[in-house]
């Protein structure tokens, strides 16, 4: 598939943890790979600390967005935020959060300026942010809240995405007890909805096979083990049906993630966020990419944290930043 013609955004992510780290591994192996073009919103001076203490040979160019595919065969595209970040590598200071945030703001708001064609985002560190008033349960809400359009702010579904396995959880960012309360089969059928509508347009699958789980062991035994199945999932799939979408269940989550059952579908939707990111972080742990379905821009990300206890030692694996950045080259080419 053709490259898109513009670069992608990356974001900084939080400045003492590994994504300075894999976004320089990234850059270094932008040949070898044959990466996308991209370029870092952030602080050119963090990055060049970084590349110093990484022992990494690099050179820096300070660009605009439209400047980056000139730059980027000999040098990392930083586009600056004006925000300077001082936290050292493992030491997450809250000092530094304005920083992430401003590279998170300005790289969304050059996507929709359409000086980006998608946006790739580092991982965050929600507690340091949180100190610092950030008042999100996660960069997905943030996001969605980034894309409010005429007062509205945009459903956001989290997919996990690797070749052997995707997953979407209903419920995302909330404690358990607070997402058997949020469950309804309302939200299973927008976020189904979501998810079959950017797998044809996005992913290129002109029919996309969704199953979907249960919420109780076993999917409930018939009501004995839980009645969820019955008066929350099985109405929102007759819904969802009568839409013409392919949505299967509700299946028992402890049998749906074997290497035969997988091949049955394209995407498993699971009520709540272990449910669905424990078996592709058991299945696909380093090249698993964070998708968010449902903005008016493409987003994806790495599917790990920040890992303080390797940043800034050269022990940090940008495996899952280049899938990252290869699948949104892709979904960006797709919907050009």
């Amino acid at each position: 598939m053709a490259a898109p013609a513009k670069p992608l955004a990356v974001t900084l992510g939080e400045p003492a943890g590994i994504g300075p780290d894999i976004t320089i591994a990234a850059w270094l192996r932008r040949r070898e790979l044959d990466l996308p073009a991209f370029y870092l919103r952030g602080d050119e001076g963090l990055i060049a600390g970084r590349a110093k203490a990484l022992g990494a040979d690099i050179e820096i160019a300070s660009v605009s967005p439209g400047e980056t595919e000139t730059a980027f065969a000999d040098a990392l595209p930083v586009v600056a935020t004006g925000k300077h970040a001082t936290a050292e590598p493992g030491k997450p200071d809250a000092s530094s959060a304005p920083a992430a945030l401003a590279s998170i703001r300005e790289a969304v708001a050059d996507v929709r300026a359409g000086q980006a064609s998608a946006l790739v985002t580092n991982p965050i560190a929600k507690s340091v942010l949180y100190r610092a008033g950030f008042r999100h349960p996660g960069h997905t809400e943030f996001l969605a809240e980034l894309a409010e359009a005429d007062g509205r702010v945009p459903q956001p579904v989290m997919m996990l995405w690797s070749p052997r396995l995707a997953v979407v959880p209903v419920t995302i960012h909330v404690s358990l007890r607070d997402a058997l309360t949020l469950l309804t089969s309302d939200l299973i059928v927008s976020t189904v909805r979501i998810v079959a509508t950017e797998l044809r347009s996005r992913f290129g699958i002109a029919q996309p096979r969704i199953a979907v789980s249960g919420l109780n062991p076993h999917a409930g035994e018939d009501g004995s083990l839980g009645h969820e199945e019955q008066t929350v999932i099985a109405p929102a799939l007759k819904v969802l049906r009568n839409d013409g979408i392919d949505a299967r269940g509700p299946l028992p989550a402890d049998t749906m993630f074997h290497e035969a059952a997988r091949s049955l579908y394209d995407c498993a939707v699971c009520m709540y966020h272990d449910q669905a990111l424990i078996p592709i972080k058991t299945v696909a742990f380093d090249d698993a990419v964070n998708v968010t379905l449902g903005l008016p821009f493409i987003r994806t990300s790495p599917d790990h944290g920040t890992a303080f206890d390797i940043a800034g030692t050269g022990k940090a694996n940008p495996a899952s930043l280049i899938a990252a950045l290869k699948l949104a080259s892709r979904m960006a080419a797709a919907n050009s």
